[in-house]
């Protein structure tokens, strides 16, 4: 339902909507468009207090917006419109506002970054700083997913699994059993993925790269070829050369 907050002379539509599952109201701006989300148990006095209470961010808010549309041309890589790699497509990015005290990112068939007020002006990096993050994070959980999928049910057991930056290559399996997976491979469609970490568990049986070793990695993944002709012909676009640049220090992977 749409409605509107007069701040002085101006007027600021937005479209009200309420959550069951929320624990807080929240205020997420985006260009051309605000949306205030409620409680279930809100009534017109609480949702009227809790807007009078942000109007100056709002309304600031707002005109940061508006702004930003205006110079478009000027607007760095990562705002809304951009596509970013994730598991082989390009996926869209909504860079919004939202008068939470942290970056949050969801992605619901795109990603979805909401800024605090802190944020400033200037969120080129710190959006990209967190997509990173966030990439990065997923990658590990996918990679220890699939390992342990396939692990015991083969008796393929590493010492560990983890994801790291790599200058070559996508992956290793060092002498104690150590599997190391390029996090970058998060761009690659999930089969691609699985290959990479499925062929790093077939080391521990076969060290060398030879008919024993690849009919193991048959029996692991019996399409593998397919994935292994992907990555060959799509290597460059894995580079996370978008990304480059930005600090990710906070979270260790």
């Amino acid at each position: 339902m749409t409605h509107a907050l007069r701040i002085g002379r101006t007027a600021i539509p937005y479209e009200l909507r309420r959550s069951a599952t929320a624990s807080e109201r929240r205020i997420t701006v985006t260009p051309g468009h605000v949306e205030v989300l409620a409680l279930t148990t809100d009534n017109e006095g609480d949702i009227a207090g809790f807007l009078d209470r942000k109007r100056q961010w709002l309304f600031d808010t707002v005109r940061e917006m508006q702004r930003i549309t205006a110079t478009r041309h000027a607007v760095p890589r990562f705002m809304t419109g951009s596509k970013i790699p994730y598991r082989g497509r390009n996926m869209p990015l909504t860079v919004r506002r939202s008068d939470a005290e942290r970056v949050e990112i969801a992605y619901r068939n795109g990603f979805i970054v909401d800024l605090p007020a802190w944020a400033g002006r200037d969120t080129d990096r710190l959006v990209a700083s967190e997509l990173k993050l966030w990439l990065k994070q997923r990658a590990r959980r996918d990679v220890k997913e699939i390992a342990e999928t396939y692990s015991s049910r083969f008796d393929l057991i590493p010492r560990s699994v983890r994801v790291a930056d790599f200058a070559t290559g996508w992956g290793s399996c060092g002498p104690e059993g150590t599997i190391l997976i390029n996090w970058h491979l998060i761009f690659a469609p999930r089969k691609v993925l699985e290959y990479v970490v499925l062929h790093e568990l077939a080391h521990l049986r076969h060290r060398s790269h030879d008919r024993q070793f690849w009919r193991l990695v048959a029996e692991l993944v019996p399409d593998y070829e397919s994935a292994k002709s992907w990555l060959d012909r799509h290597q460059s676009m894995l580079s996370g050369d978008f990304l480059k640049g930005t600090k990710c220090d906070r979270t260790p992977v």
